[in-house]
Protein backbone atom coordinates (compact mmCIF):
# COMPACT_ATOMS: atom_id res chain seq x y z
CA UNK A 1 0.00 0.00 0.00
CA UNK A 2 1.20 3.33 -0.77
CA UNK A 3 0.13 6.67 0.88
CA UNK A 4 0.24 10.47 0.39
CA UNK A 5 -0.88 12.26 2.94
CA UNK A 6 -1.68 16.37 2.17
CA UNK A 7 -3.55 18.85 3.60
CA UNK A 8 -0.80 20.56 6.35
CA UNK A 9 0.12 23.94 6.27
CA UNK A 10 0.06 27.00 8.74
CA UNK A 11 -2.95 27.92 10.62
CA UNK A 12 -3.76 30.52 13.93
CA UNK A 13 -4.55 28.82 17.16
CA UNK A 14 -8.58 27.78 17.28
CA UNK A 15 -8.24 27.13 12.92
CA UNK A 16 -9.15 24.34 11.22
CA UNK A 17 -6.99 21.87 8.67
CA UNK A 18 -8.20 18.78 6.73
CA UNK A 19 -5.74 16.19 6.13
CA UNK A 20 -6.71 13.55 3.35
CA UNK A 21 -4.61 10.37 2.57
CA UNK A 22 -4.86 8.46 -0.63
CA UNK A 23 -3.79 4.80 -0.76
CA UNK A 24 -3.13 3.12 -3.81
CA UNK A 25 -1.87 -0.54 -4.50
CA UNK A 26 -4.25 -2.75 -2.65
CA UNK A 27 -8.02 -3.47 -1.51
CA UNK A 28 -8.15 -0.46 0.63
CA UNK A 29 -11.14 -1.51 2.25
CA UNK A 30 -9.37 -4.76 4.12
CA UNK A 31 -6.97 -2.03 6.12
CA UNK A 32 -7.13 -0.32 9.76
CA UNK A 33 -6.03 3.72 9.03
CA UNK A 34 -4.33 5.91 11.72
CA UNK A 35 -3.04 8.88 11.79
CA UNK A 36 0.02 9.52 14.33
CA UNK A 37 2.35 13.08 14.73
CA UNK A 38 5.33 13.78 15.44
CA UNK A 39 6.60 16.61 17.02
CA UNK A 40 10.66 18.33 17.30
CA UNK A 41 12.51 15.93 19.81
CA UNK A 42 9.41 14.22 20.51
CA UNK A 43 8.49 10.52 19.89
CA UNK A 44 5.55 9.59 17.23
CA UNK A 45 2.04 9.53 18.72
CA UNK A 46 -0.74 8.03 18.59
CA UNK A 47 -3.67 10.60 16.84
CA UNK A 48 -7.17 8.45 15.68
CA UNK A 49 -7.26 5.23 14.74
CA UNK A 50 -10.57 4.04 11.95
CA UNK A 51 -11.51 0.40 11.62
CA UNK A 52 -12.06 -0.65 7.94
CA UNK A 53 -15.78 -0.59 8.17
CA UNK A 54 -14.98 3.17 9.05
CA UNK A 55 -17.98 2.12 11.99
CA UNK A 56 -14.88 1.89 14.79
CA UNK A 57 -12.57 4.50 15.76
CA UNK A 58 -10.33 5.77 18.61
CA UNK A 59 -8.83 9.03 19.42
CA UNK A 60 -5.90 10.53 21.78
CA UNK A 61 -6.93 11.98 24.71
CA UNK A 62 -5.66 15.41 23.72
CA UNK A 63 -7.36 15.39 20.55
CA UNK A 64 -10.89 14.37 21.50
CA UNK A 65 -13.66 16.53 20.39
CA UNK A 66 -11.65 18.45 18.07
CA UNK A 67 -11.17 16.09 15.56
CA UNK A 68 -12.92 13.79 13.86
CA UNK A 69 -11.17 10.49 11.47
CA UNK A 70 -13.15 9.57 8.32
CA UNK A 71 -12.86 7.06 5.25
CA UNK A 72 -14.44 6.72 2.04
CA UNK A 73 -13.31 3.45 0.92
CA UNK A 74 -14.93 4.23 -2.77
CA UNK A 75 -12.36 7.08 -3.09
CA UNK A 76 -9.15 4.94 -1.28
CA UNK A 77 -8.91 7.86 1.21
CA UNK A 78 -9.13 8.90 4.60
CA UNK A 79 -9.19 12.15 5.99
CA UNK A 80 -8.73 14.09 9.75
CA UNK A 81 -10.80 17.15 9.82
CA UNK A 82 -8.67 18.41 12.62
CA UNK A 83 -10.72 21.75 14.76
CA UNK A 84 -9.95 24.32 17.42
CA UNK A 85 -6.10 23.60 16.44
CA UNK A 86 -4.05 24.58 19.51
CA UNK A 87 -0.01 25.35 19.11
CA UNK A 88 0.24 21.95 20.98
CA UNK A 89 -0.94 20.50 18.31
CA UNK A 90 2.12 21.45 16.02
CA UNK A 91 4.25 18.19 14.36
CA UNK A 92 4.10 16.26 11.35
CA UNK A 93 1.05 14.19 10.86
CA UNK A 94 1.38 10.73 9.65
CA UNK A 95 -1.03 8.14 7.77
CA UNK A 96 -0.57 4.96 8.45
CA UNK A 97 -2.38 1.10 7.43
CA UNK A 98 -2.65 -1.99 8.41
CA UNK A 99 -4.28 -5.01 7.01
CA UNK A 100 -7.16 -6.71 9.28
CA UNK A 101 -8.37 -9.83 7.56
CA UNK A 102 -10.81 -9.83 10.57
CA UNK A 103 -13.53 -7.54 10.87
CA UNK A 104 -14.10 -8.23 14.49
CA UNK A 105 -9.97 -7.02 15.28
CA UNK A 106 -9.38 -4.24 17.36
CA UNK A 107 -6.78 -2.31 15.25
CA UNK A 108 -3.74 -0.91 17.27
CA UNK A 109 -3.11 2.05 18.45
CA UNK A 110 0.74 2.44 18.55
CA UNK A 111 2.93 3.04 15.55
CA UNK A 112 4.78 -0.19 15.80
CA UNK A 113 1.46 -1.81 14.61
CA UNK A 114 1.56 -0.56 11.37
CA UNK A 115 3.42 -1.35 8.58
CA UNK A 116 2.53 1.34 5.82
CA UNK A 117 3.47 4.78 5.94
CA UNK A 118 3.45 7.90 4.40
CA UNK A 119 5.60 10.94 4.16
CA UNK A 120 3.85 12.81 6.31
CA UNK A 121 2.57 16.63 6.29
CA UNK A 122 3.73 19.38 8.41
CA UNK A 123 0.74 20.83 10.45
CA UNK A 124 2.09 24.57 12.41
CA UNK A 125 -0.23 26.03 14.40
CA UNK A 126 0.61 29.56 15.45
CA UNK A 127 -0.22 31.45 18.93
Amino acid sequence: VQLVESGGGLVQAGGSLRLSCAASGRTFSNYAMAWFRQAPGKERESVSVITWSGTSTYYADSVKGRFTISRDNAKNTVFLQMNSLKPEDTAVYYCAARLMPDSQLVPPITPSGYNYWGQGTQVTVSS
